[in-house]
């Protein structure tokens, strides 16, 4: 069986791109709940999917991602209220990002958890971008699938130790000296997650990345839309990290061998 499947994936690489996206695809509704749902402290399980107006009830061929919102023009079956483009969006860009893990990392249980990983920080992008906050399980799922990817895969057991240790250290400083001003305990909280799955190498640099995104994307922000200089820090984050755990190795090594050859 496995041989088939890597003969399959030798001769039409395609198909499994495509696999790839329609499960990423279907995940991305599974996502459009939790944005929703978590900051309401609303169940993600219990309670049926409905409208977000008028609290009907969803059919089977209304949960169907991407074309159900087409079939149904954007406006809900019964009220008729306009449903968010943003289900459509979180549901293509979670494909993608499936796609493209596949992609990088190929057929392998890494690739697994970094497509579970980057869709967590999808979740924690759009409800920090919403909310001004993290949404700690969404944390507590980072760290568990750290854990887990800890024996299927690590490099070395004093990087993966220290980083979540060292990355909670240097919040702590920078909340105690800032008084809670630069950074916030959920951003704390991530990348301490985050150096259980990455290490302390690659998590840093994933931080350094998201200062470098939000400080560009902010001030260009400020100079366009007029924004205040307060920020949701968390899409900056979730991109750096998402950038980290796909090309942080490579560019880490680029970076060491570019500067401390000798």
């Amino acid at each position: 069986m496995k041989e088939a499947i890597e003969l399959v994936r030798e001769s039409s690489p395609a198909v499994f791109y495509v696999l790839a996206a329609l499960f990423g695809i279907c995940v991305g509704s599974f996502l459009n709940v939790c944005i929703y749902r978590i900051p309401k402290k609303e169940s993600i399980v219990v309670v049926p999917s409905h409208c977000m107006s008028c609290g009907k009830k969803l059919h089977w061929y209304e949960l169907i991602p991407i074309f159900s919102y087409i079939f149904l023009r954007g406006k809900c079956s019964g009220c008729k209220a306009k449903i968010s483009p943003q289900y459509c969006i979180v549901e293509a860009t979670t494909g993608a990002l499936w796609a493209l893990v596949y992609f990088v990392k190929g057929a392998a249980v890494d690739t697994i958890l970094i497509q579970l990983l980057v869709s967590a920080l999808l979740v924690i992008a759009v409800i920090d971008a919403r909310t001004k906050e993290i949404p700690f399980p969404v944390v507590i799922f980072i760290a568990v699938l750290g854990a887990i990817r800890i024996i299927f895969y690590h490099e070395s057991w004093r990087d993966i130790v220290l980083g979540p240790v060292v990355m909670a250290a240097l919040f702590l400083a920078i909340i105690f000296i800032s008084d809670g001003r630069a950074m916030g305990g959920g951003d704390y909280k991530l990348c301490t997650a985050m150096g259980l799955f990455l290490g302390l190498k690659l998590t840093f640099l994933g931080l350094v990345i998201g200062c470098i995104l939000g400080s560009i994307i902010h001030v260009a922000r400020m100079i366009i839309q007029k924004v205040g200089r307060e920020l949701a820090f968390g899409p900056y984050l979730a991109a750096g990290f998402a950038i980290s755990a796909l090309w942080g190795a490579q560019m880490w090594s680029w970076y060491v061998t570019k500067f401390f050859s000798f």
